[in-house]
């Protein structure tokens, strides 16, 4: 079943809310991953374009990004554009890929401000060389961050980061260099997009879906889901505490007892 948020507008800022205990933030997960799902719906909601909702998406991601360091939280990883996001109408696919534009020159000064360290995960094909710019000059410029680690998921698919992983096995078991015996859990790992970056402890999806829509498909093996009703231009700080205190009541024994 959905959680649904019981104050889907409240606006927090700056300090924690009263209602975050200090057990939240103890047992708070050191990585989270969101599914930033309902901007179109929430678009829809108030007779607005699709645009319009992406656009209020990407303030969400900012609310976001400055509350997470407040409860210890180390990495935020967010699906911003999935391998099958090409197949939307080109008008769409051309705005969200102005908004990582936008968002980039916009924010880059305010995330080295902050110490985030903006990672960008995905597959470099089909990118525009002005898009891969922005991406390499980003991730250069806020290398040295240690407060947050920014994961954005663009043109990313678990499928195909599977796939290409399993591609680099193989080549490095033609040339030699691999020994088919020596494959395991932890050496595929190696090879998926970033293996830097531990797997998500959490996973939050918006917007009442209980699915994983091709998201981290090897990493989520043993995260914890939480699914929230709030459509993601929605989504506050409330609304990542009612997620984490959901977290912080589950069990995880990782297939042991």
């Amino acid at each position: 079943m959905a959680i649904t948020s019981p104050l889907p507008n409240e606006k927090l800022d700056g300090e924690l809310p009263a209602n975050s205990s200090d057990e939240v933030i103890a047992t708070a997960p050191k990585h989270i991953a969101v599914i930033m799902d309902g901007n179109g719906r929430w678009a829809k909601n108030k007779f607005m374009p699709r645009a319009f909702g992406h656009k209020a998406g990407v303030d969400a991601l900012r609310r976001l990004v400055e509350a997470v360091p407040n409860f210890g939280i180390k990495t935020l990883s967010v699906y911003a554009f999935s391998t099958e996001n090409w197949r939307r109408p080109t008008e769409e696919v051309e705005g969200l890929f102005a908004l990582l534009k936008q968002f980039v020159k916009s924010d880059l000064a305010r995330l080295k401000a902050n110490n985030v360290k903006v990672i960008i995960q995905g597959r470099r094909e089909g990118l525009s060389d002005e898009i891969l710019k922005l991406i390499d000059i980003v991730q250069d410029e806020t290398r040295n961050n240690d407060k947050l680690n920014l994961v954005i998921c663009f043109n990313y698919g678990g499928q195909a980061e599977i796939i290409d992983a399993t591609k680099k096995i193989a080549t490095d078991v033609k040339n030699g260099n691999l020994q088919i015996e020596n494959i395991n859990e932890n050496l595929f790992q190696d090879y998926l997009f970033n293996r830097e970056i531990p797997n998500p402890d959490l996973i939050i999806r918006t917007a009442g879906e209980k699915r994983l829509s091709n998201f981290l498909l090897w990493q989520s093996a043993y995260s914890e889901f939480v699914f929230l009703d709030v459509l993601w231009p929605d989504f506050k700080e409330n609304d990542l505490i009612i997620a984490l205190e959901e977290y912080s009541s589950r069990k995880r024994r990782y297939g042991g007892l």
